[in-house]
C-alpha cells in the first residue's frame, strides 16, 4: 500500500511538471508568434529607397512629396512612379515637423445626432480633404465645459486650426486659442467683431422672417417649440427673432407661449402637447430646427389637428426629409455644405498665411410649402 501511494505521488509529481513544461513552452511560442506579428517581413520603403529608384536624390523626392508645384513635371513622374511601385507613405511624425504643421484640423459638434451636423461633417472634410488636411473630430453635448476639453486636446495633440459651432465658447477656450494663435472658425453665426473669424447667419433675422410672414397670414396667437437656449447661442438667437417680429406687431411672446426641448422627435411631441394645452392655444408654431417641427407634426396628427387648417408649422434648417413630408414642411432653409465648405476655405487660408475675412455672411430664406396656410377661419390666429 505504502508502495503504491509512492507510485502513485511520484506520478503526479511528474504529471505537474510535464504540464508546467508544457504551459511554459506554449506561452514561449505565444509570445514568439506575437513578437513576429509585430515584425514585418521587410522593411518599410524609405524616402532614400524611392530616391534610389527614381534616380534622384533624396531632396528631390522631398520637395516632390511636399511641394509638388515647385518641381518639374518629368520629375514628378519619375518621383510617383517609384512612390507606386514600392508602396511608399510619407511618415506623419516627420513631415510634421518639417513644415510645422501637422495637417490635421480638429472639430467639435454638439453632437453627430443631427443630420445638419451629418451634411457639416461631410462638407468640411472634403474640402480640407482637397488640401491634403485631415479632419479630427470631438462631440460636447451642448456643454460649454466639455467643448473645451475637447478643443484644447485636439489642438494639444496637434491640430493646426480648429471649426467650434457658434462663438459662446467658454472664456477660457478663447484665451487659450489666442495665446496658442490657433486658426480657429466660429460656424453657424455671423460675429461682425474683429477678433473672431466667423462664416454664418444671422439666426434672429431667419425666424424674424418666419414669424413675419406668419403675422401676414393673419395669425397673432404664435407659439414657439425652442431648442435647449443654455449654452446654445444660435437657439437664443432664433427665440430672440420670434420676440422681436412679435414685439414689432404690438404682440407679445408668453412664457406659456415658449416651451424648450432637445432635439429629438419624442421631445418635440411632448412640447408641441404642452403648447397646446393652454387657451387660447396657438394657431401657429415657429420651430427651433426641423427636428422639432417633424415631431410636432407627428403630435399634430395623434391630436386630430390637421396641418395647416388647424395649425400653421415653421421649421429651420431644410433638411431633406422637410420637402417629402405630406404635407411639406416650411422652412427656413441654410446651405450648409456651402458654409461649412468656406468655414474650411477661412482654415486653409490661415494655414497659407494668406489674409482671412473675419466675418462672411451666409444667405439663407424662408421656403414657404404646405404646412402653413392662413389663421383657422372664425378663430382670431
Amino acid at each position: 500500500m505504502v508502495q503504491t501511494l509512492r507510485e502513485s505521488k511520484r506520478l503526479t509529481q511528474d504529471f505537474l511538471q510535464a504540464r508546467t513544461f508544457v504551459v511554459i513552452g506554449l506561452y514561449y511560442q505565444l509570445n514568439t508568434f506575437v513578437i513576429n506579428m509585430n515584425v514585418p517581413d521587410t522593411k518599410h520603403p524609405t524616402v532614400a529607397d524611392v530616391a534610389r529608384r527614381a534616380g534622384v536624390s533624396t531632396a528631390t523626392v522631398s520637395r516632390v512629396l511636399n511641394q509638388p508645384d515647385a518641381v518639374r513635371e518629368n520629375l514628378r513622374r519619375k518621383v510617383g512612379a517609384a512612390v507606386a511601385e514600392l508602396g511608399y507613405v510619407p511618415h506623419a511624425g516627420a513631415r510634421a515637423l518639417m513644415l510645422r504643421r501637422s495637417g490635421t484640423v480638429g472639430a467639435v459638434f454638439p453632437t453627430i445626432d443631427n443630420a445638419i451636423f451629418a451634411t457639416a461633417i461631410e462638407a468640411l472634410q472634403r474640402r480640407l480633404a482637397a488640401s491634403d488636411i485631415h479632419l479630427l473630430l470631438a462631440t460636447s453635448g451642448y456643454d460649454p465645459e466639455e467643448e473645451m476639453r475637447q478643443a484644447i486636446n485636439l489642438v494639444t495633440r496637434g491640430a493646426d486650426g480648429l471649426a467650434l459651432c457658434g462663438n459662446c465658447q467658454h472664456p477660457e477656450l478663447l484665451r487659450f486659442l489666442r495665446q496658442r494663435r490657433v486658426p480657429c472658425v466660429h460656424v453657424m453665426v455671423q460675429d461682425e467683431g474683429d477678433e473672431l473669424v466667423s462664416v454664418g447667419f444671422d439666426n434672429a433675422a431667419a425666424t424674424r422672417q418666419a414669424t413675419q410672414y406668419l403675422l401676414d397670414l393673419g395669425h397673432v396667437n404664435i407659439a414657439m417649440l425652442a431648442g435647449v437656449t443654455r449654452a446654445n447661442d444660435r437657439a437664443r438667437q432664433r427665440v430672440a427673432g420670434v420676440r422681436e417680429a412679435l414685439s414689432a406687431a404690438g404682440l407679445a411672446l408668453p412664457p406659456e407661449r415658449l416651451v424648450e426641448r432637445r432635439y429629438t422627435i419624442a421631445d418635440a411631441r411632448t412640447g408641441l402637447r404642452e403648447l397646446m394645452a393652454h387657451r387660447p392655444a396657438p394657431t401657429a408654431v415657429v420651430c427651433g430646427n426641423d427636428v422639432l417641427a417633424f415631431g410636432a407634426m407627428l403630435e399634430s396628427a395623434v391630436m386630430g389637428l390637421q396641418i395647416p387648417r388647424d395649425l400653421s408649422i415653421v421649421g429651420f434648417d431644410d433638411l431633406e426629409l422637410a420637402r417629402h413630408l405630406q404635407p411639406a414642411l416650411t422652412t427656413v432653409q441654410v446651405p450648409t455644405e456651402h458654409m461649412w465648405s468656406t468655414a474650411a476655405d477661412r482654415l486653409v487660408s490661415a494655414f497659407q498665411g494668406e489674409p482671412v475675412q473675419r466675418s462672411t455672411k451666409i444667405d439663407v430664406a424662408l421656403v414657404v410649402r404646405q404646412s402653413t396656410g392662413p389663421a383657422p377661419a372664425g378663430k382670431p390666429g
